[in-house]
């Protein structure tokens, strides 16, 4: 029987991805919601591809929007995410817009394979109870928490004592602070090994990635900071271990595809065969570094804000997307992105974790790092 799918960011890097998914499995998805920001012309296209899905478009609205195009709008997305009654639905909406389409994904009574990391940086206790009260599994689908997912599945939460997330170290590793401080917009967007979005690619830049991905396994499989260690594999083979009670290490190795982990949360919890992210080990080098927190603070800032807790991760999140936004605009230099996100931290985040105290978090964060840009 087709397993309903609804697609959210499906002109992005995750929703292209998950699309080449379903065209080689065909037969096996019935894809009936296809959403984008602003790309309507793509997603118009789409819709001729998968003409039994809902459209809905979740940013600014074109004057000649296509009249296929029925939901339009933040809202109408949310509506639509409702109406389309799907089984599985991937989130592949990039930043804090995701939060609230995640919500509206679980309220529907589907199961969220979760590419949104915002999602869990900025409020996985909500979603968490959100989750467990519809009865429906959040399934990650980055590829380090993807690993560690399975890792846990095959060997028992009880049994792991530490999670280690592999970084590419992205395109600046071997940079000094004076190199790192004329970097320019097009050179953080050529990321060594993975082809992401422009905003993800900046952040595994400034390794604001790796930070996100600290705090998300943090809040995903409820451990402590310290048990969740980073190391620099610049070959993205090994995409994440787990060490243990007596101290041995298991570790998911495949191919940097993420048409792999997006086709196991779409058929979890069973697996299914798989064109994608097929290894060979002859001549296989793996190379394994400490992270320079020094150069690239970012990763040690999302460690403070998970070991604060509570609002601290979602005004890390709300920081760092100002500074990279002022970054593409040509208004603050590379390494003034972590300088902001510090200034934002110092200030108190102290409170309730609520919906409400969220998105009010977010705003000031952002607020705060636009008075620190403006200043």
């Amino acid at each position: 029987m087709k397993r309903r799918l609804a697609i959210l960011g499906a002109t992005g890097s995750i929703g292209r991805a998950t699309l080449e998914v379903v065209r080689a499995k065909a037969g096996d998805f019935d894809v009936v919601l296809l959403s984008a920001n602003r790309h309507d012309a793509a997603l118009e296209r789409l819709g001729t591809e998968f003409p039994r899905a809902l459209l809905a478009l979740g940013g600014e609205i074109s004057v000649s929007c296509s009249p296929s195009i029925t939901h339009r709008g933040h809202e109408a997305l949310l509506a639509a995410i409702g109406e389309a009654g799907a089984d599985i639905t991937v989130n592949g909406i990039a930043g804090a817009a995701g939060l609230l389409p995640s919500l509206a994904v679980l309220r529907s009574g589907s199961s969220l394979a979760l590419a949104n990391k915002e999602t869990v940086v900025m409020a996985y206790p909500l979603v968490k109870a959100l989750a467990e009260e519809r009865g429906v599994p959040v399934i990650p689908v980055d590829s380090e928490h993807a690993a560690v997912f399975r890792l846990l599945e095959a060997q028992g939460r009880e049994k792991v004592r530490e999670i280690i997330l592999t970084a590419s170290g992205g395109p600046f590793r071997r940079y000094s602070l004076r190199r790192l401080g004329k970097v320019k917009v097009q050179e953080a967007l050529a990321h060594p090994t993975w082809n992401m979005g422009p905003k993800i690619t900046v952040d595994s830049a400034t390794m604001a990635n790796k930070g996100l991905e600290v705090i998300e396994a943090v809040r995903l499989f409820d451990m402590k900071p310290e048990q969740v260690q980073v190391v620099i594999h610049p070959q993205s083979v090994v995409h994440s271990l787990i060490r243990v009670s007596d101290g041995a290490l298991y570790a998911q190795l495949s191919r940097p595809d993420m048409r792999l982990p997006i086709q196991e949360a779409l058929y979890w919890p069973e697996l299914s065969p798989s064109p994608f992210g097929a290894l060979d080990l002859p001549g296989l080098r793996l190379d394994f570094e400490e992270p320079d927190g020094n150069r690239f603070p970012m990763l040690p800032l999302a460690y403070e804000a998970a070991r604060l807790g509570g609002l601290y991760p979602c005004a890390y999140n709300g920081a760092n997307e100002e500074a990279v936004a002022a970054f593409f605009d040509g208004r603050v230099g590379f390494l003034d992105i972590p300088r902001i996100v510090r200034y934002v931290l110092n200030h108190d985040w102290s409170g309730e974790l609520t919906l409400e105290s969220i998105a009010e978090t977010d705003r000031k964060s952002r607020e705060t790092a636009a008075s620190r840009i403006g200043g």
